[in-house]
C-alpha cells in the first residue's frame, strides 16, 4: 500500500525567486556579524556615517540589514507562485535598478545617503538590477512556453 503523496514540482521561476530571496536573507544576517562586516561597532542605524562594511566592502547599516531580510521574507513569501515569483524579480530587479540611479545621483557624503551606499554598493545594485529583471523574464519565459499542464501559466498580465 503506498501512501506517497503527488509531489508539487516548483516552476524554474519559482526556484530563481527563491535562490534570490534565500541570498537576501544571508546577506541580510550577515550584515548583522561582526568579522563578517567590518567596523562593525560603527554600525549606525542608518545614514552615510555608518561604517559598517559587509565583507569589507559594501556600506550596510541597521536599516540597510532590515531591508535586505525584507527583501528576502518577500521574496519567499513570492516564490509560492509563477506569477508572484516573476513579479518580486522583475519588480524587485526595477527597485535595485532605481537604487542604483540614486546611488549615482546623490553625494555620498550628504545625509541625502540615508541607505548608505558606496560605489561598490552601486555597481552591485545595477548587477542585481538587470539580473533580477533577466531571471524573471527568461525563467517567466520558460514557464509560460512550457504548454499546458498543472504548472503552466497561461493569460494576460505577468502570470
Amino acid at each position: 500500500m503506498s501512501t506517497a503523496s503527488p509531489t508539487r514540482t516548483r516552476t524554474p521561476v519559482q526556484v530563481a525567486a527563491a535562490v534570490v530571496a534565500v541570498v537576501f536573507l544571508l546577506v541580510g544576517v550577515l550584515g548583522f556579524v561582526p568579522g563578517i562586516t567590518t567596523d562593525y561597532d560603527q554600525l549606525s542605524f542608518a545614514g552615510h556615517d555608518s561604517m559598517a562594511m559587509l565583507l569589507g566592502v559594501f556600506m550596510v547599516s541597521v536599516l540597510h540589514n532590515i531591508v535586505h531580510l525584507l527583501f528576502g521574507v518577500v521574496g519567499l513569501a513570492s516564490a509560492r507562485t509563477p506569477r508572484g515569483a516573476r513579479l518580486f524579480l522583475i519588480a524587485g530587479g526595477a527597485v535595485y535598478l532605481v537604487l542604483w540611479l540614486y546611488g549615482l545621483l546623490i553625494d555620498h557624503g550628504s545625509d541625502a545617503n540615508f541607505v548608505p551606499v558606496n560605489t561598490a554598493d552601486n555597481w552591485l545594485h545595477l548587477g542585481l538590477g538587470v539580473g533580477m529583471i533577466a531571471l524573471g523574464l527568461l525563467t517567466g519565459r520558460a514557464d509560460r512556453t512550457a504548454g499546458p499542464g498543472p504548472h503552466a501559466t497561461r493569460g494576460p498580465g505577468l502570470g
